[in-house]
């Protein structure tokens, strides 16, 4: 059975633009909330447990800030709250935001004629129940050799410096370097679909 968007609210809780259009092209409305946690905080060795140990502590930041806000007790229909977060893995060293416009443009030069891969946490909570189920997802990218010149166009641009590892493959300036995606295009960007759509259905039924 297919949860149908009425029957539930959702609140996503990241103010990441990309997720924003994924979650509006898979048809649900929802609020977004965020909550700041201090990400640098929080280290794992592991590209998968990271991301997963910073989805839980958006979560559970976003909890304790929804209790304080106004909460209508009476609503009847369930909420979900999803939360999730994406890193970049490059030669087995785990990237973030670049912290400048230098290290942004070490980045994408790196890439250049070579691979990377993301790795993006997902977690699903019904506050209703409780009940919460959180799943990583990874995708391996193989670039062309790409030009300084449109590395310059990218910083100069700047979105670059708005995501992780500074890996962004839908862009119209990248695109036709990207070789090959193992994966999906909505997973790099931060939300993978079809493990979204799952966790959705787990947490409602």
């Amino acid at each position: 059975m297919e949860p149908s968007a009425s029957q539930f609210k959702i609140i996503l809780g990241s103010s990441s633009v990309a997720r924003r259009k994924i979650l509006a092209e898979m048809g649900y409305d929802f609020t977004i909330v965020t909550a700041d946690i201090d990400e640098k905080g929080i280290r794992k060795e592991k590209p998968e447990e990271l991301v997963m140990a910073l989805a839980k502590a958006k979560a559970d930041a976003l909890v304790l800030k929804l209790q304080t806000m106004d909460n209508q007790e009476t609503d009847v229909k369930p909420t979900l709250l999803i939360a999730a977060d994406t890193v970049v893995v490059y030669e087995g060293a785990i990237r973030e935001k670049p912290s400048s416009k230098e290290e942004a443009r070490q980045f994408i030069k790196g890439y250049s004629g070579g691979h990377a891969a993301t790795v993006s946490s997902v977690l699903v909570m019904n506050l209703k129940t409780g009940f919460r189920k959180g799943e990583w997802d990874k995708v391996e990218i193989y670039f062309h050799d790409i030009p300084d010149q449109v590395i310059d166009n990218l910083i100069e641009e700047g979105f670059v410096l708005n995501v992780a590892g500074g890996l962004i493959i839908e862009h119209p300036l990248i695109l036709p370097y990207v070789k090959q995606v193992v994966g999906t295009t909505d997973s790099v960007m931060g939300l993978p679909k079809a493990l979204t759509q799952r966790l959705i259905k787990g947490a409602l039924y």
